[in-house]
Order: structure tokens, then sequence, then C-alpha cells
């Protein structure tokens, strides 16, 4: 498999299409491998349009919904990001590209050290892992310019919104399947919020969120 061809190829032939066009965001595509960050046995599938298993339910997301949401936020070099759901570690490399700082937050230890371990091995020293439920944030670490939620969410929890300096973005997936919608919501002042639909998707819930459904008879 070549795999620079298969990087140029998802970028032209997913990501594009998807309207991801900021020169940055594509260039950082090029920079961090992301076959890198996925498992071994998923390694030649690191560039197809689809969701890589990390186990225990836990996916990285398809190429395209990670940049488009990663565009969407416009990630500055003074920000301070908060990142839901570490997974393999790619979405906080993408991040820590264009940030000061990335906070991540995993609830399963064993995916935090894989993405711990991709991350050291990627050379990323601006990323902090913390182990812990982040349905409700990280306000230990806030206020944060941007966060990101790596799964669904079936309601937007207010303790997210809170943790939102003014100014600052929040890209998140909302609702159940089959309809969920991305957003982008901006704090535009103390206490106000403005938020924009930007596609209908379907992606897993977030760890832990989906757990209560199992106990409904």
């Amino acid at each position: 498999m070549n795999i620079e061809q298969a990087r140029f190829n998802m970028v032209e032939q997913q990501i594009r299409p998807w309207e991801v066009l900021d020169p940055q965001v594509l260039d950082l595509l090029f920079v961090v491998k992301r076959e890198d960050f996925a498992p071994a046995a998923y390694r030649n599938l690191a560039f197809a349009d689809m969701e890589i298993p990390l186990g225990s339910g836990q996916v990285m997301l398809a190429p395209k919904i990670e940049a488009k949401l990663l565009q969407e936020l416009g990630i500055k070099k003074t920000d301070k990001v908060l990142e839901i759901g570490t997974g393999s570690g790619y979405m906080a490399a993408l991040l820590a590209a264009r940030a000061e700082h990335v906070v991540t937050v995993e609830s399963r230890p064993e995916l935090a050290e894989f993405a711990k371990q991709n991350l050291a091995r990627a050379g990323v020293a601006n990323v902090t892992i913390e182990i812990g439920n982040g349905i409700n944030g990280w306000s230990a670490r806030g206020p944060y310019d941007a966060i990101i939620v790596s799964g669904s969410l079936p309601v937007l929890p207010e303790a997210l919104l809170k943790q939102l300096r003014v100014g600052g973005r929040l890209a998140v997936i909302v609702g159940e399947a089959p309809v969920m919608e991305a957003q982008l919501i901006t704090c535009t002042a103390e206490g106000v919020y403005n938020t924009i639909n930007l596609f209908e998707t379907v992606v897993p819930a977030l760890d832990g969120m989906a757990a209560p459904e199992s106990f409904v008879l």
C-alpha cells in the first residue's frame, strides 16, 4: 500500500468534497500521520472513509468528520483546548499542532495509555491526558477557548457551555440515532451562546452516555 498516495486520496476524495478547504487544516492532515494513531490491525484502513474500532465500542471518527470539526473550531496558537474522548490521541495531535495547549479526557485507562504512547511517538508535547468521565467537561483546568466532543451526546450538558471563555467555541454532535446534528456553539458574551448547525451525521455515543439505555425494559 502506498501510504502517501492513500493520504492524498483521503484529502482529495473525502475531505475536500466536505467543504474542508482551510489550507492550514489540509496541510495538517499531511503532517500528523493518521496511520500512526490507528491500532496496528487497522493501520491499512487509516485513510478509509469509515470509523476505526479502538476496542470497547470506541472508534476513531471518519476522517472527513474530524477534519470538518477541526476546521469549524478555527483553533489559534493562543488557544487552550479541551477534548472529551481521547481515543487514539489523533484528534488531540491535530488540535495540539494549532493550539497552545490541549487537555484531553478519556474514561478508559487502556485507551488513555494507547493515546499517550501514540502522542509521545509523534513528538507531541503540549497535550495533557486526564483519566475520568468528561461528559460534564473538565472544569479543573478551564475555562477553554475551544472544546470538542469526540462522540455524540443525546443532549448538551449545560456544564460544558459554562467552561467556554467569551469567544470560545464548542464543536459537538448532539442527538440520538437516526438523527444527530453536528453543531458549533460560540460563547458571544457571558452566558450568551450562538449555535450553528453544521451537518447531520450518526456517530457512536460518547463513552458513558449510552449505558443507561441498557436498563430500559
